[in-house]
């Protein structure tokens, strides 16, 4: 068995955030708003936007049982202004750490669901459709691979430039 603190574990977010936060203020506004000439790019704003609508989803509805109302193609479109986009990072990292402030990590997902889709049927195979310590890792994984699209896309758009 694996065991993890919630501190640890929000270090591990703490880095992904930070990271990604780094990148966006250094593109700017503008680049940060702008997809890669390549075909279904995302842009660092839409990434981190995503990012932050799986910490609500996974953390807030399938960790604490909060009702949260997501709309995850919307996050995709989404543009604005960094300052409210890296705000709202800090508050969606806080919420986050609430969420997991009674966290059993053996019990069963309040809300499992298949790549963060609501409504659809948890597939058992998925290790995250069976106990909420699960969840906390696909977190994990989500935040770290799109800290490495935002990487990509970065170097896009700078190459671009």
């Amino acid at each position: 068995m694996v065991s993890v603190t919630g501190t640890d574990f929000m270090w591990f977010v703490d880095t992904a955030l930070d990271a990604m936060a780094v990148i966006l203020r250094d593109l700017g506004d503008d680049l940060a708003n702008r997809q890669p000439d390549l075909e279904g790019a995302n842009t660092p704003f839409a990434i981190l936007t995503h990012c932050l609508g799986v910490m609500e989803f996974w953390g807030g509805a399938t960790v604490a049982g909060r009702e949260i109302q997501r709309d995850r193609e919307a996050e995709f479109r989404a543009r604005g202004e960094l300052g409210d986009l890296l705000r709202r990072a800090a508050a969606a990292r806080q919420q986050l750490e609430s969420d997991l402030a009674e966290l059993d990590s053996e019990a069963a997902p309040l809300s499992p669901g298949r790549h963060a889709k609501p409504g659809d049927a948890p597939d058992a195979a998925e290790p995250y459709a069976r106990n909420r310590g699960s969840v906390l890792l696909h977190i994990v994984e989500e935040l770290f691979q799109h800290l490495g699209q935002m990487e990509l896309t970065r170097d896009l758009l700078l190459a671009d430039g």
